[in-house]
This record gives structure tokens, sequence and C-alpha cells, in this order.
């Protein structure tokens, strides 16, 4: 499963079915949804992995909204990339690529309902 995330901003355009996607498909944890303005439309929702530790805002900033649906700078890691993405496919998460073995590691892409494009590895070495 998943362990880590290295970068935390992902864009939405809807963020309770983005909530629901991440906890349902990634089996992300809520840790903190607010209002982020007066008016509740817009929230703060963080999310963690199921393990703990780094956070994912699922926020879109004013003015940003074209970084929806691109490819994001945010890399998952997990024990095994294979296995991983089998167990993700079966809760119906969609992969822009299978595994591939690179020098670094292996990796695939995978994307969120809004068509947000993650990398998920697992590198030989992980630096910090």
């Amino acid at each position: 499963m998943i362990t880590r995330v290295h970068t935390v901003s992902i864009p939405v355009r809807d963020q309770l079915k983005a909530k629901q996607w991440y906890e349902e498909k990634l089996g992300f944890k809520t840790v903190a949804d607010e209002p982020f303005d007066e008016t509740g439309e817009r929230r703060w929702i963080e999310m963690s992995t199921p393990e703990g530790g780094t956070r994912v805002t699922l926020f879109t900033p004013d003015g940003h909204e074209d970084r929806i649906g691109t490819h994001s700078t945010v890399v998952f890691t997990c024990d095994d990339v294979y296995k991983t993405t089998e167990e993700l496919k079966a809760r119906g998460v969609e992969f822009e690529s299978d595994p591939v073995e690179y020098e670094w590691g292996v990796g695939a892409l995978m994307k969120d309902l809004d068509g947000n494009i993650f990398c998920l590895s697992i590198a030989n070495t992980v630096s910090v």
C-alpha cells in the first residue's frame, strides 16, 4: 500500500467527491475538513496516507483551475508497485501505465477522478 507522499498539493474540481474517492480508492484518512471561507462552499480538506505521515490537501486556489487534470508532481511510494497497482486497479483506480522497471526503481502512472496523473513508485535507493 502507499506509504509516503513527497508533494502535497492536489487540485480538484469537487472537493467532496474527491475526498470520497481518495478515501474509497486509495484508503486515505481525512485529517481535517473545515470551511475555508465565510461562504462554506470551499473547504480545507487534508488527508493522509493509510499509515499517516505526509498529508495531501484537496484544494484548488482561485486562478489555478487549469491545473486540474494535468500531470502532477505528487509521487506516492509503496512497498511493492506491482501488488499495489493490482490492488488499486481492483478498487477502480485507472492507470495510464503499468509498472515499468527503470535504473532508479519501479514506477507506474495512475489517475484520480479528475484526471490528475501521479507516479506510484518504489526506488532502489531513497534519499531524504
